[in-house]
């Protein structure tokens, strides 16, 4: 018997889009009556629950954006009383206060079973073993890969981040088929198996889920050549709800089908928020439609990307969106030109004997911008002749001038020079903001 309903994932358009609007409907009506942010926001706008009658009159609600749920922190956004939350959750709030998100019941089950169609699109069965390394805590990714994992009957080894050479061991040990974390920590853990002397060709992963930072599809093939498996993209975000929000299915790996039973997804112009029609790239905009905790309306997630409604190998109707290049607030300005850490990446990775480890450093000289590329070599080159490692420091230098259309400096360093992180990779330095 299926541990959830496959039959959403395969619904014709008119289908989709009923659901959609009953569960919009009853989004808004539920928001207007117990969120006071809401209810201000649209009286402003003019527009009451029952002037939705379609689903272009999502057009007519206001966006929300991170400013305003943290002017609202911490419980502020919450749509029930706190008797009927039972999970927190938490941003980093590296650049101001945490955004949190609450969870009924009902929300964990939900996320439960859309990790639970994650997994399943990656192809994982109950007869896989999960390998969870994904960090726990007020991170979603942990917990939710995990409740996903259990819901679709699988085995999960919830080891998070951290203890790298152990993880080896029970990897070894324990031989899980499925591997999940981020890209750069998966990386490192590639890195510490090949010290240790083990070969993941000798274990015995078949899928590797990889999310919460964004990654190249250069990073997916050094991915796949270090770990032997297929390389699985995730997307998610805990204002939307964590995990499980989109994924790639295995057939095919061109792009990451959203949910739309649960979400309702729209690409805008950035600047003018003007929307875009398939295709197009702009700002991702989330709407969540089952949500009770924390339900959210016109999310502008930052993140840069386009959708894909073109029907897939897989069967599934869902439409799909392209991997982001890049968030708004990641993405550099040097000199007048915009540049985002996934394009350097795409050149770096272009590159022979280019580790996947890489920093960007922005400093600001004479009013003048300036960035410094770190980037680790192989060992065997870092040995060669200094005059050798010049000449691969200006060839990359000049690649990303004719790529990007901005100078930078490029600094070739040896292997481990540049910090690990158990979680996200720390790929900017901008001393322009100290």
């Amino acid at each position: 018997m299926p541990v959830y309903n496959k039959s959403f994932e395969t619904l014709a358009r008119k289908d989709i889009e009923a659901i959609q609007l009953k569960r919009l409907q009853t989004t808004v009506e539920q928001i207007y009556a117990n969120v006071a942010f809401y209810k201000t926001t649209f009286d402003t706008a003019g527009i009451k629950p029952q002037n939705i009658k379609s689903l272009d009159d999502l057009q007519r609600l206001p966006f929300t954006n991170k400013q305003d749920l943290r002017d609202n922190y911490p419980y502020g956004m919450f749509a029930v009383p706190m008797e009927k939350v039972v999970r927190v959750h938490a941003s980093s709030g590296t650049t101001g206060k945490p955004t949190v998100v609450g969870y009924t019941k009902g929300d964990i089950n939900t996320w439960a079973e859309l990790m639970a169609r994650s997994f399943s699109a990656a192809g994982a069965t109950s007869k896989d073993i999960i390998h969870n390394a994904f960090g726990y805590g007020l991170f979603t990714g942990g917990i939710g890969a995990h409740y996903g994992a259990e819901k679709l009957g699988a085995a999960v080894i919830p080891v998070s981040g951290g203890n790298t050479k152990r993880q080896i061991t029970i990897m070894q040990d324990f031989k899980p088929t499925i591997l999940c974390g981020t890209p750069s920590y998966i990386l490192h853990l590639a890195e510490v198996a090949e010290e240790m002397g083990v070969d993941f060709k000798d274990l015995h992963f078949k899928s590797g889920i990889f999310g919460a930072e964004p990654w190249t599809e250069n990073m997916r093939a050094e991915l796949e050549a270090k770990l032997d498996l297929k390389a699985i993209d995730i997307y998610g975000l805990s204002e939307v709800m964590g995990p499980g929000v989109s994924i790639e299915c295995r057939e095919e790996q061109r792009g990451l089908h959203i949910f739309e039973d649960h979400f309702i997804v729209e690409i805008i112009d950035p600047e003018t928020l003007e929307i875009l029609p398939p295709g197009e790239t702009g700002e991702l905009v989330f709407t969540s439609l089952t949500k009770e905790a924390f339900p959210i309306i016109r999310y502008r997630t930052k993140d840069i990307t386009s959708l894909n409604p073109e029907p897939c190998a897989c069967g599934r109707t869902h439409i799909r969106m392209n991997k982001p290049s890049g968030r708004t607030d990641d993405m550099l300005i040097i000199r007048g030109v915009n540049v985002f850490p996934s394009q350097i990446e795409s050149v770096l990775m272009e590159t022979k004997q280019i580790l996947p480890h890489y920093q960007l450093v922005v400093d600001r000289k004479n009013n003048l911008d300036t960035l410094t590329i770190k980037v680790e070599i192989d060992e065997k080159l870092f040995s060669d002749e200094i005059k050798s490692l010049q000449t691969m420091e200006k060839t990359i230098s000049n690649d990303i001038k004719e790529y990007l259309g901005v100078s930078a400096k490029v600094r070739l360093v040896e292997p481990k020079t540049i910090q690990r992180s158990q979680g996200k990779a720390v790929r900017v330095i901008d001393n322009r903001k100290l």
